[in-house]
This record gives structure tokens, sequence and C-alpha cells, in this order.
């Protein structure tokens, strides 16, 4: 399952396929001609109360991707496109956080992963 990650402050570039904004907020300081987004779901993002709690606290990571994962189930229909898109080849969700290891694009391709 060909799935990337990259901060929409990285240019584009041919190899990311799809490039997926799985961000509720466009990002500031880029304009959605430099991004190449090819879709928005702000769906997928987690919720505004959720992204503020979590506020990439690593001690909160777990507990994060637990909720997030609810969410996710709870609202299926949001990742569908995803997954189609998955399939079709090579997706790369993109980000706007400066936290690598901890937001919710590395949550989200996990449970894509473990989705499809």
């Amino acid at each position: 399952m060909p799935i990337s990650l990259k901060r929409v402050y990285q240019a584009p570039s041919e190899s990311d396929g799809c490039r997926i904004l799985v961000e509720r907020l466009w990002p500031r300081g880029v304009s959605k001609q430099a991004a190449k987004i090819d879709l928005w779901l702000k769906e997928a993002a987690p919720s505004t109360e959720l992204r503020r709690w979590f506020n990439h606290e690593p001690d909160k990571w777990t507990q994060f991707k637990r909720r997030y994962f609810k969410e996710l189930r709870t609202g299926q229909d949001s990742i569908v496109p995803i997954l189609e898109r998955v399939q079709a080849g090579q997706v790369t969700f993109v980000f706007a956080s400066r936290e690598l290891q901890f937001n919710n694009a590395v949550a989200l391709k996990e449970f894509v992963e473990g989705a499809a």
C-alpha cells in the first residue's frame, strides 16, 4: 500500500502521486496553486476539539490515536475516497504540522493501512 507523508511546505514532486491534504484547516502561507493538492478531506482530519486537546504532545499520542480512530470509525465514509485512491496507486498524505512523528497524518496512515 503506497502511502507517503509530506509536509505541505515541502515542494510537490511527481513521485507523490495523489496528494491528499489531511487537515481540517488550510495551512497558513501556502497557496492552493503551490500546494498542488488533488483532494482535501477535511472530514478525515481529527475534530477541532481532539486536535486542540492533543496539541502534538507525545505523552498523549496513544490516547490521541485511540480517540482519532474512534472518530474515523464513526465517520467511516470519510476514508472511502482515501481507500479508493490507495487502491489506484501512490498516495501522499500532506500535512502542516512541524511535528513529524506525532501528527494526524501519521495516525491516519496507520489507520488506513490497517483498514485496507
